[in-house]
C-alpha cells in the first residue's frame, strides 16, 4: 500500500511538470532541450519495490512468499531518433532476498535489461516530461534459494511488459536532473525437486533519481 502511494504520488508530479512549466522554460536557443540525433546518458539510484503475487492454491502462496526490497545504482541509455521520440535501453542488476512465513528462503540475482520506446513532451524546452512502453527481458542468477536443507530451482529468464513516465530537467547546456518511474512485470517459477511449487509474480515498481548528460 505505502509504495502503491508512493509511486502514485511520484507519477502525478511528473505528468504535472508537463502542465505547471511556465512558458519562459521553452528554449530560445539551440542549446536547450534535445533533438533528433542527440544521446542521453543518465545516471540514477533506484529504489525496486516488487509487488509479489502468487496463484492463490499454490505451494508459495501457502507459505506468503514475499520479495525484498532493493536500492542500487541504474544506467540508462537513450538515443532520439526524431525531435521527440526515443529508445531507451535501461541497465541494472539487484541482489533481492526471498521470504516467506517458514523464514528466509535465500537470495537471487535479477539482472533486467529493458527496452523502451519513449515520447518526450516539450523536447524544446529545459523541463521535459515523458512517458515510455517496452519489453523487459529479466535474467535471474546467482540463486541460493532453499527450503531448509532442500533447494529450490528456478527458472532463470523472463520475458514482460514495461511502462515509464519520468521528467528531465535541464540545469546546463549538457546537464541535466531526472526523475523516473518504472512498472515491470517479470515472473519466474519455483520447483523443489520434481514438484512444482508455482509462479513467482515478483513485478517491481522502480522509482528513481540522478543525473544526465545529453551528448
Amino acid at each position: 500500500m505505502i509504495s502503491g502511494i508512493k509511486a502514485t504520488a511520484i507519477a502525478a508530479c511528473i505528468f504535472s511538470s508537463s502542465f505547471i512549466a511556465p512558458p519562459v522554460l521553452a528554449a530560445d536557443n539551440p542549446m536547450d532541450g534535445i533533438y533528433a540525433g542527440d544521446v542521453l546518458v543518465r545516471l540514477r539510484a533506484i529504489s525496486i519495490e516488487p509487488e509479489v503475487n502468487t496463484r492463490s492454491g499454490s505451494a508459495l502462496s501457502a507459505i506468503n512468499t514475499g520479495v525484498s526490497n532493493a536500492t542500487v545504482p541504474e544506467l540508462d541509455l537513450t538515443y532520439m531518433i526524431r525531435d521527440s521520440i526515443g529508445v531507451e535501453l535501461i541497465l541494472a542488476t539487484s541482489r533481492q532476498e526471498v521470504t516467506s512465513s517458514l523464514g528466509e528462503l535465500g537470495g537471487v540475482n535479477v539482472l533486467p535489461p529493458t527496452l523502451l520506446l519513449q515520447y518526450h513532451f516539450n523536447h524544446q524546452g529545459r523541463v521535459r516530461p515523458y512517458v515510455g512502453a517496452g519489453v523487459n527481458y529479466t535474467y535471474f542468477y546467482n540463486d541460493g534459494l532453499h527450503v531448509g536443507s532442500q533447494g529450490v530451482q528456478i527458472s532463470h529468464s523472463s520475458v514482460g511488459p514495461a511502462v515509464q513516465a519520468g521528467v528531465d530537467i535541464q540545469i546546463t547546456k549538457n546537464l541535466f536532473l531526472n526523475a523516473d518511474i518504472k512498472k515491470i512485470w517479470m515472473s519466474t517459477q519455483a520447483s523443489l525437486g520434481t514438484t512444482g511449487l508455482g509462479t513467482l509474480h515478483i513485478d517491481p515498481v522502480v522509482m528513481g533519481v540522478g543525473v544526465g548528460m545529453k551528448f
